[in-house]
C-alpha cells in the first residue's frame, strides 16, 4: 500500500559495477528483439482481462476505505477512468543503476521540498523511439523492494493528472523489467489534497503522449 503521500514504498540500488553502457544497450536491443519477434502474442487477451480484473479490484478496495478517496468524492472518481489497454506500451527496460548515488530535492504537490534517492535510469524503446526515464525512491525509506518511476508527458494537464503519473515495480536481480505504462497511475492528491505527492524531474517530462494507464475522469466516461 503506497504512503501517506501518495508514493508507494521504495527499493535500494545494487551496484553492478561489471556492466558499462554497452552492455546495458546490448541488453536492451535483445530484450527488444525478443519482444519484436515474437509478434501479438496469443496471451494478449489473458493480459488485458488480468489488467481489468486489477482495475476493478481496486475500484472495489477505494470504494470500500475512507482513504484515498473521500467520501464525498467517491461518486464523482469510482469507478477510476482509464485510456483503452495497448500491449505495445508494455516494454522492456533495463535498469542502469546510478554510478554514484544522489539524493535530491523532490518539489511536491503540497510546495514542500522531499529528499528522493536516484537509484537509476530505466532505458527502453517505446514505438520505436529509445528513451530514458529515472527510477527513485524516498530518501527515508525503511522498505527497499520497490522503485518508482514518476514520468509526466505531453497528456498530463489536459487528460492525465497535471502533476504526473507513476509506475511502480519490485526489484529483481536480472536488471531487466517490464515497463508497462497501462499500469501508470495518478499519485493520491489527485483523489484527495491531503496527501503530498513529488513531482517527477525534469529529466522525466516525456515529449511523446502517452494514452494509456489512469486518466482524468471525464464526466459521461469511464
Amino acid at each position: 500500500m503506497s504512503s501517506r503521500w501518495g508514493w508507494g514504498p521504495s527499493a535500494s540500488e545494487r551496484k553492478l559495477g561489471w556492466m558499462g553502457r554497452t552492455g546495458w544497450i546490448v541488453i536492451i536491443a535483445i530484450a527488444v528483439a525478443l519482444s519484436a519477434c515474437s509478434g501479438k502474442p496469443p496471451e494478449n487477451k489473458d493480459y488485458a482481462s488480468r489488467l481489468t480484473g486489477e482495475r476493478q479490484a481496486k475500484d472495489a478496495q477505494f470504494m470500500e476505505a475512507d482513504e484515498p478517496v473521500p467520501k464525498s468524492r467517491k461518486a464523482k472518481l469510482l469507478p477510476l477512468a482509464y485510456f483503452p489497454i495497448d500491449p505495445d506500451y508494455n516494454v522492456p527496460a533495463a535498469l542502469k543503476p546510478a554510478e554514484k548515488e544522489a539524493i535530491v530535492q523532490m518539489p511536491t504537490s503540497t510546495g514542500a521540498l522531499r529528499l528522493t534517492r536516484i537509484v537509476g535510469t530505466m532505458e527502453f524503446v517505446l514505438k520505436g523511439q529509445p528513451l530514458k526515464l529515472t527510477a527513485s525512491v524516498d530518501a527515508a525509506a525503511t522498505n527497499l523492494d520497490h522503485l518508482t518511476v514518476m514520468f509526466s508527458d505531453l497528456t498530463s494537464g489536459p487528460e492525465t493528472y497535471p502533476g504526473g503519473r507513476y509506475i511502480e515495480f519490485d526489484r529483481n536481480g536480472s536488471g531487466i523489467y517490464e515497463l508497462d505504462f497501462n499500469r501508470a497511475f495518478n499519485p493520491y492528491c489527485y483523489y484527495n489534497e491531503s496527501y503530498e505527492c513529488p513531482y517527477p524531474p525534469p529529466e522525466n517530462r516525456l515529449k511523446v503522449p502517452i494514452r494509456v494507464g489512469e486518466r482524468l475522469k471525464s464526466e459521461g466516461k469511464s
